[in-house]
């Protein structure tokens, strides 16, 4: 599942990568749990947290049923 979700992140990347910041995959969880690192502008952003439920989530979520939830490391 860890290639999945890493394929999923790299299509969310380019629209991170365009507003300076980025996201990192840093584990998959036998249970559905993935984390992640914001980076970059998304890091100190008081919008990450939106960023990260509605849209990285959305996506990979759409993807991959099997994630339960996306969380930020």
């Amino acid at each position: 599942m860890k290639e999945e979700v890493q394929k999923a992140i790299d299509t969310i990347r380019p629209s991170l990568q365009a507003d300076g910041g980025d996201v990192e995959l840093v584990e998959v969880t036998d249970d559905g749990i993935v984390k992640v690192k914001l980076t970059g502008a998304c890091r100190g952003c008081p919008m990450s947290q939106m960023t990260l439920k509605m849209g990285i989530e959305k996506v990979i979520k759409q993807q991959i049923p099997a994630v339960k939830e996306i969380i930020a490391v």
